[in-house]
This record gives structure tokens, C-alpha cells and sequence, in this order.
């Protein structure tokens, strides 16, 4: 609401300041600086980014202000013993949410809610009763705890409505009041739209700091717990959220590559072959028809993918190949991951490689052509080399992607975490464990938690790695056809 409320006062905003902004000039607007436009513009501006921005930041900070605030509250005796702070502060959302449904639904005032932490046993019922399920009675420390979660969420968002209207009230009035003739309307619009556009720029290089900043951190914290070296040269898999695990990376790094090579060695002919069909021997008509049906494969959900390597592709390989040549009997295996993700970024290929093809200048062609070499061999020996930068761009992109998969191969390839050179046995990835160790109620101060962020940064290590050999294959070949 409070959103709908600013985007109405910034568009009634601009209107006031074409309408003031003519008033300003008598009517004429040849007699202002910039255009009617131009002022409303402004004012439309100066009353939505601000109060926007202030809502945007409250809504980031005020859940940690309350859960701090809310965690502070309790004690020790009120973490059970085999729980931790963290399951507790999700109780205590829950309850929040519980209480506030139940003042809705009975017409509790605040001392009415303040009360229902009299009867804990009571109180677990009548949370049931509103869809919050707990396994035990509610404690006083916890009571009181959501009660102050529930109270300053409330007051937060009141504030914040407040806070957010006045912003956006205060730069509707001030930036009304700068209206006149000589104001440069045009130069402060264009200076805060690019103000606007650094911003954006900013938020996405921060983005990634911060992304490479959480990992780096908890990795440390990690290693702390867990010596680096085991990680890094043991060749075991075993976590144990009890003690004695063994977490070493290399079966998740080689199901990782092992997965990616075999979705590479199917993509990367197929998509190239497509590109050079698309891009040189196909039809008008036949490209507008068959490039869009290939790029559908991009749209088609992982999910719908793993379904298909699950009920379709795994079984077709066990029994037509693993089980009469011996090398298995399971419908999971590196395989059926790789060739289903194969599938999966032939468009990532194919897309990319035939823009590149295209891009590649006609004269190249016409010259071959003209010294007397065969459409085929302009392609083999003039075409391909002058876009093989762009395609090997094409292809690691790809790798990437295919580095990054999950379901496919949750679905596809199995969780075992392996070193073995049989493409039909089940094996595992990277990005599977990460999902598996940060799935469930964890408990953060673990090394079998905290690993899911080492993997996660060597995860990182190796696409960055791939982006910096690519942009070296471009730089080096580039300069001999420019």
C-alpha cells in the first residue's frame, strides 16, 4: 500500500511541475529554460527515489534490528538442551506470526495477548489452532521474546509507513518549490537519472563483493574448525554431523567435471553444427522456424529435465547399455546427467555461436569465395577461425552453466560422492553437497556445515578460472582479425 502511495504522489508530482512550471513562465514555455516535461520530471524523481530508497533500506535493516533485539531476551535456560539459539529465534517467528493471527481472529488487545503467556500449554493449543504447529509447551523467555518480536514488527512498519510518506511528501514540496523560469530542469533530471544508473551499477558490482565476501568469511570459519589440507588432498566423502568426518573435496570436484565434460561433448558438436546450418546453408524462412524451437529448450524448467533423465534416459541407458556390457544395474550414473544436461545447453551454444557467425563480416566470405575455395572450406578455414573467440566464449558459458546444475543431477547421477572413471555408476557434484549440507534444521558452528561454503568458493574458483581463460582465447585470437 505505503508503495502504491508513492508511485501516486511521484506521478501526481510530475504533473504539478509541468503545471507549475508553465504557470512560472506565464503560459509560454518558451520563456523556461528546459521543457514543461522536464520539471515534472524532477519532482516526479525527487518524490519516489528518496522514500523509496528509505523503504527499500528499512525493510533490509529492521528484521535484523528485531531478531537482535528479540534474541537478546532470552536466556540460556530457554535453548533446550540438543537445540540451538538459531531453531529457538524460529520458534519464536513463528509464534509472532501465531500471536498476531490470534489477536486478528479473537479481538485481542495488547494486554489480551500480553496474557496468553500465562498458560503455555493453553497457548500451544490455541497456535494450533491457527496453523502454528510446536512440539512443545511455550516458555516464558520465548513468549516474551515473540511478544517483542511481534510489538516491534508492528511499530516498524507503522514507522516506516510514517517515515516513507513524509520522504515522499518532502521531496514533492521541495522540489515543487525550486520551480521557476531559469531553473536547469533538464540538467538536474539527466544528473539524477545518472546518479540513478551508477547506483544500479554499484549495486551489482557490491552484489558480488558481498557474495565473495560471504563465502571467503565462512570458509575461514571453516577451516578454522577443519584443516585445510584434508579438504583439499583427501580423496573421502564422509560427513559425519556427529563427529569423525571426512570431508574431502576431490569425488564432489571429479563428479563435478566428469558430469560437465560429458554435457559438453554433447553439446558443443550438436550446437556448433546447428549454428553453421543456421547461420550459413539454412533459409530465411527455415531459421525464423527451427532457431526459436531450439531456444525453447533454454525455458524448459531443470525440474522437467531431472523428470526426464530419471524416467526416460536412466532407464533407457541401464538397460540397452550398463547392465548387458556389464558396467552397472542403476538408472542413476554420471551418464544420464551428462546427456540430459547435454540437452540442456545445446542452446547456450547454438544461440551464441550462430550470433557470433553472423557477426563475422561478409567480405571475409566474398574474398574467400572469390580466390576459388568451396563454401565448405570458407567455412572451415575462414568463417570458423574469425568467430572461434566468440565460440569458445559459447562453450564455456556453457560450462559454466553446466558446472552450476543441480536437480539434473540429483535426479539423474545420484548423491554417491566418488572416484571412478565408469560413466553408468551414480557420482555426485559440487553443487549437490552444497544443497545437502545447508538442507534441514543445521546448526551453523559445525564443520559439516560450514563446509557447503568451501565447496561453494571452490565452486567460484573454477567458473573464474574459466572466465579468465576465455577472455585470454578471445584477446589472443581477436587482434589477427580485426
Amino acid at each position: 500500500m505505503i508503495l502504491l502511495v508513492v508511485l501516486a504522489l511521484a506521478a501526481t508530482g510530475f504533473l504539478a511541475g509541468r503545471a507549475r512550471a508553465l504557470k512560472t513562465a506565464g503560459g509560454d514555455p518558451r520563456d523556461l529554460h528546459s521543457l514543461p516535461g522536464y520539471h515534472g520530471q524532477m519532482v516526479l524523481l525527487f518524490t519516489a527515489v528518496p522514500a523509496l530508497l528509505l523503504m527499500a533500506g528499512w525493510v533490509l535493516i529492521q528484521p535484523a534490528v528485531i531478531e537482535r533485539n528479540a534474541a537478546a531476551v532470552l536466556t540460556p535456560a530457554d535453548i533446550p538442551s540438543g537445540s540451538s539459539a538459531a531453531l529457538v529465534m524460529s520458534d519464536v517467528r513463528r509464534i509472532a506470526g501465531g500471536l498476531d493471527a490470534l489477536a486478528a481472529r479473537e479481538g485481542l488487545s495488547e494486554a489480551g495477548v500480553a496474557a496468553l503467556g500465562a498458560d503455555s500449554g493453553g497457548l500451544r493449543d490455541r497456535l494450533g489452532a491457527v496453523g502454528v504447529a510446536l512440539g512443545g509447551e511455550v516458555g516464558p523467555g520465548v513468549f516474551e521474546a515473540a511478544n517483542l518480536y511481534r510489538t516491534e514488527t508492528r511499530g516498524g512498519r507503522t514507522a516506516m509507513t510514517v517515515a516513507v510518506a513524509l520522504t515522499a511528501l518532502g521531496g514533492l514540496f521541495l522540489s515543487l518549490r525550486r520551480i521557476r523560469p531559469d531553473l536547469r530542469a533538464r540538467n538536474v533530471s539527466e544528473s539524477f537519472v545518472l546518479a540513478l544508473l551508477i547506483g544500479s551499477s554499484l549495486i551489482a558490482v557490491l552484489t558480488t563483493v558481498g557474495i565473495i565476501a560471504s563465502l571467503l568469511f565462512e570458509s575461514l570459519n571453516f577451516f578454522r574448525l577443519y584443516p585445510i589440507k584434508d579438504f583439499l588432498l583427501s580423496l573421502t566423502w564422509n560427513p559425519q554431523f556427529r563427529g569423525g568426518s571426512e570431508l574431502g573435496i576431490w569425488p564432489l570436484l571429479w563428479g563435478t567435471l566428469y558430469v560437465s565434460l560429458i554435457a559438453l561433448l554433447v553439446a558443443t558438436p550438436i550446437g556448433l553444427m546447428i549454428a553453421i546450418y543456421l547461420s550459413e546453408y539454412a533459409s530465411k524462412r527455415t531459421r525464423t522456424i527451427v532457431k526459436p524451437a531450439i531456444e525453447i529448450l533454454a525455458g524448459i524448467p531443470t525440474i522437467v529435465y531431472g523428470l526426464f533423465a530419471l524416467v526416460t534416459v536412466g532407464p533407457m541407458l541401464r538397460d540397452y547399455f550398463a547392465q548387458p556390457l556389464g558396467l552397472g544395474s542403476s538408472s542413476s550414473s554420471v551418464m544420464t546427467a551428462g546427456l540430459v544436461m547435454g540437452i540442456m545447453v545445446i542452446p547456450f551454444v547454438s544461440s551464441l555461436s550462430d550470433d557470433i557467425i553472423n557477426a563475422v563480416p561478409q567480405s571475409l566470405r566474398d574474398g574467400s569465395l572469390g580466390l576459388g575455395a568451396t563454401p565448405s572450406e570458407t567455412i572451415k578455414q575462414v568463417v570458423l577461425p574469425a568467430a572461434l573467440p566468440g565460440v569458445v566464449g559459447a562453450i564455456l558459458l556453457a560450462a559454466s552453466r553446466a558446472i552450476g546444475e543441480t536437480m539434473i543431477v540429483v535426479m539423474g547421477a545420484g548423491a554417491a560422492a566418488k572416484l571412478s572413471l565408469n560413466p553408468f555408476e551414480a557420482m555426485t557434484t559440487v553443487t549437490v553437497k552444497i544443497v545437502s549440507q545447508l538442507t534441514g534444521d543445521t546448526e551453523f558452528a559445525s564443520p559439516e556445515t560450514l563446509v557447503a561454503f568451501a565447496l561453494g568458493l571452490t565452486l567460484f574458483t573454477i567458473t573464474l578460472a574459466l572466465n579468465i581463460f576465455a577472455l585470454y582465447i578471445v584477446r589472443k585470437y581477436r587482434e589477427q582479425y580485426e
